[in-house]
């Protein structure tokens, strides 16, 4: 199936941030560059929504990077850490991402997710069922490979990860003056 990209397509964007963020410091030990990803994968098309799954602590010291997702247009959707008696600790958002993803596809002619994550496939294939586009955009080499296979679209951030990535390059650390997509 050829995928369709014109200036009247309407989209929304469902950030897996937790998924993202690790790629990006477990391959690069870098920091991901939202904004990057916002304008890649929406390109000149009508974003509708930008959604970020994120997850807070008690020290709430990730408070100044939900407030600089904010800043570039992204939706911030927060849940606490779960932390269990063992010492174990827990923070999904698996199900409320694909159940907004839902909601959102009768709204939209396409739908991105910002994951790798295979756990998505049903996802795609339900929102695909309906009628509706599916994207995927993230770093390839962590990505599923069956959730490469039934998007419509693939964009693979490690094919240019200098364009998604902020931090060490190198071994040095690269300044940025602006984030992408930013006013």
């Amino acid at each position: 199936m050829s995928i369709i990209r014109h200036k009247e397509q309407r989209v929304a964007l469902f950030i897996d941030t937790q998924n993202l963020y690790h790629c990006a410091k477990n391959i690069y030990k870098a920091k991901v560059n939202f904004g990057a990803i916002v304008k890649a994968a929406v390109g000149d098309r009508k974003l509708i929504r930008a959604l970020s799954y994120v997850v807070t602590t008690e020290s709430g010291e990730e408070q100044p990077f939900f407030e600089a997702l904010e800043k570039i247009g992204i939706e911030v959707k927060t849940k606490d850490l779960q932390i269990f008696s063992g010492g174990a600790k827990k923070a999904d958002w698996d199900v409320g991402m694909a159940v907004d993803a839902i909601i959102h596809a009768q709204k939209v002619d396409a739908i991105i997710l910002a994951t790798g994550d295979g756990d998505f496939v049903p996802l795609v294939e339900y929102v695909r069922s309906q009628g509706c586009q599916v994207e995927a955009i993230a770093f390839g080499k962590s990505s599923s490979s069956r959730l490469r296979e039934c998007v419509d679209d693939f964009i693979d951030m490690d094919e240019n990860p200098r364009e998604f990535l902020i931090g060490k390059r190198g071994g040095r650390i690269r300044k940025i003056t602006k984030v992408v997509g930013a006013d």
